[in-house]
């Protein structure tokens, strides 16, 4: 009795061995393909759902049937102008043929070298018809729809489609970057002198100008202060015309006697004889 159940029970061990090795489940985003001593035994690959295999013959090597990512290494492309670029490209594809992709280059990683050739030597061609300012800001869409047209028709014999193309980011290289930020800092300083003159000459017109009105106003102020000094001058002439014309005898005295105050002061002396015109009014 003991025999009977050590023995069914190793009959349930091996059944649920090679059951365990005959089912498998293939996930919504993949595809399986079923090898028997490292070859396919379908021509088509296995979809979503529970499937069986033959245990421990064969086995199954799983591919996924999402959009992948590929980011490239940058690296120096040459324009139609001569110009060099670093271009930072990625892009994105998916595997349509698992049977095919499988049999020619088998899994992810050799895929992607194979992407990274094509790819690379596709925007080669194509960046070198174009020139730099092109690429940067004219032609791009145009310039990636062919790469990716081109790569997809490449790649179509290794079950690969190549949905997009793009390029991430486009710099220039060193040396060049310090060539034409040279050349912007000329161009910045020849602004700068540029933009100085400018001032100066603004700055001398503005001078000359208001040394000119100075000039003017100053004139006109002379002159006018002259008009109404040579008013004043004749006006007093005339009031002492009047005078005089009213008292000769009176102004007469008046003037003498200033010359006497001008000439006696100081200690001054002086010869006269008392008949000397310059004493009348002392007599």
């Amino acid at each position: 009795m003991q025999k009977k159940a050590i023995l069914l029970l190793a009959v349930i061990f091996i059944g649920v061995a090679v059951l365990t090795q005959s089912l498998f489940t293939v996930d919504q985003t993949q595809r399986a393909i079923v090898l028997q001593l490292g070859k396919p035994v379908s021509d088509d690959s296995l979809g979503p759902g529970l499937h069986f295999k033959l245990p421990f013959v064969q086995n199954v090597v799983y591919v996924d049937s999402r959009i992948l990512d590929y980011d490239a290494k940058p690296e120096e492309f040459t324009t139609e102008d001569k110009k060099y670029m670093d271009i930072n490209s990625y892009s994105k594809w998916r595997i349509v043929n698992p049977l095919q992709f499988y049999r020619t280059v088998q899994n992810v990683p050799a895929a992607q070298a194979r992407l990274d050739d094509i790819i690379r030597s596709q925007l080669r061609v194509e960046l070198g018809r174009y020139k730099l300012i092109e690429i940067v800001s004219l032609k791009r869409p145009e310039i990636m729809e062919k790469v990716t047209a081109k790569s997809k028709e490449l790649l179509d014999p290794y079950g690969i489609e190549v949905v997009d193309v793009r390029i991430k980011r486009t710099d220039l290289p060193t040396e060049n970057q310090r060539a034409i930020y040279g050349r912007m800092k000329a161009e910045r300083e020849r602004q700068a002198k540029q933009y100085r003159s400018e001032g100066r000459e603004a700055a001398d017109k503005i001078k000359a100008k208001a040394d000119k009105e100075r000039t003017i106003l100053l004139a006109e102020a002379k002159r006018t202060a002259e008009e109404v000094r040579g008013q004043g001058d004749a006006k007093a002439t005339k009031i002492y015309a009047d005078s005089m014309g009213q008292s000769p005898e009176f102004y007469d005295f008046q003037r003498s006697l200033t010359a006497y105050r001008n000439s006696l002061k100081g200690g001054s002396k002086f010869i006269m004889t008392p008949e000397s015109p310059f004493l009348k009014f002392f007599q």
